[in-house]
């Protein structure tokens, strides 16, 4: 009788409607979001005049300030000048921006930076003199890293290492550090990244023995330095999803190499990814971690790089770095 009377109660069905409604615009919702998910197109936002007013809101609580900017600019390339620790390859404004940027406009700790950045340049020359980005195509044919073409909601460019597919007789380790340092340095380019920074995820799905051969110490502290301490764009994060049992191996050999700043930023999620939803939107994803969008190769970037890069001056810029750009690598 009692039951009855609960589902006639008109305050009852009156909630049930609610709920059926609400259900409804949900899924319709999600359904006109998936249809409606935006054409994605490979560019770099290499423009200030690109950088949306929220995050410009950002760069100011960062220590950026429009009216002293050129001072702090021209401070921090006296002080490069009187230290003389290092020498960069350029001093413009533009240039000495983006690691004050990187660092929060703190001159001091730029400044360590730009001899840190310099300092792995000069240990690894080979990563970047000589080297002809084009012919980096075969990992995006092997699909081993990537850098999303689209931001999270924060702005942040995302970096997706896929280690269980990697082929070491295929795919050398120094070549996954080439193609590592070509997308980081074009990132450095982009005034938005330069302010928000980048997440990196490492998919450790198929992980094996073979791989963690070839991590060796050395390559811990490479790694490390490219994606924490020795590049002009901050990492935010680090997220691990899909770990196995082979990766507690592995992590010995990175943890050293891992700050304190940098641990309390690293994110163990397993294969559960509603932990990594917390941290990044599904939208912003691909549809391997639950999100929405389709995987995209690293060579749709080397695309970018043949087809755009010339009249953006990006091409001009990463010469200076000692990358290689002619007929012969096209």
């Amino acid at each position: 009788m009692r039951l009855n009377k609960f589902w006639t109660d008109s305050s009852f069905q009156t909630e049930v409607e609610r709920i059926a409604l609400q259900t409804k615009n949900v899924l319709m919702t999600s359904s006109t979001r998936t249809r409606a998910m935006p054409a994605v197109e490979h560019k770099l936002n290499v423009s200030e005049e690109e950088v949306p007013e929220h995050i410009r809101l950002i760069a100011s609580q960062q220590g950026e300030c429009t009216k002293t900017k050129k001072q702090t600019i021209e401070q921090f390339r006296s002080y490069i000048l009187e230290r003389n620790e290092c020498q960069p390859h350029r001093n413009d404004d533009k240039y000495l921006e983006k690691f004050l940027r990187a660092r929060y406009w703190k001159i001091e700790n730029s400044y360590r930076l730009l001899c840190s950045y310099y300092k792995f340049r000069e240990h690894n020359k080979g990563y970047y003199e000589k080297v002809r980005p084009l012919d980096l195509r075969h990992l995006g044919d092997s699909d081993i890293l990537t850098v999303t073409p689209y931001r999270d909601q924060h702005g942040h460019r995302i970096i997706i290492y896929r280690f269980g597919l990697w082929r070491p007789n295929r795919v050398t380790v120094d070549d996954i550090f080439r193609a590592t340092i070509v997308l980081q340095e074009l990132g450095s380019l982009e005034p938005i990244s330069q302010i928000m920074g980048g997440v990196a995820i490492f998919d450790l799905k198929d992980l094996g023995l073979e791989h963690i051969l070839h991590l060796s110490p050395s390559v811990a502290q490479k790694m490390i330095a490219l994606l924490v301490t020795s590049m002009p764009i901050r990492t935010s994060a680090l997220h691990i999803v899909n770990q196995n049992w082979v990766f507690n191996a592995g992590f010995k050999i990175f943890k050293p190499f891992l700050n304190s700043a940098m641990r309390e930023r690293l994110y163990i999620h397993g294969s559960d990814m509603s932990s990594l939803h917390k941290h990044i939107d599904p939208e912003h994803l691909p549809k391997r971690y639950g999100g929405l969008h389709d995987d995209y190769s690293y060579t749709l970037w080397l695309d970018m790089l043949k087809e755009q890069s010339t009249e953006s001056n990006v091409q001009k810029d990463m010469e200076q770095l000692g990358f290689i750009f002619d007929s012969n690598a096209i």
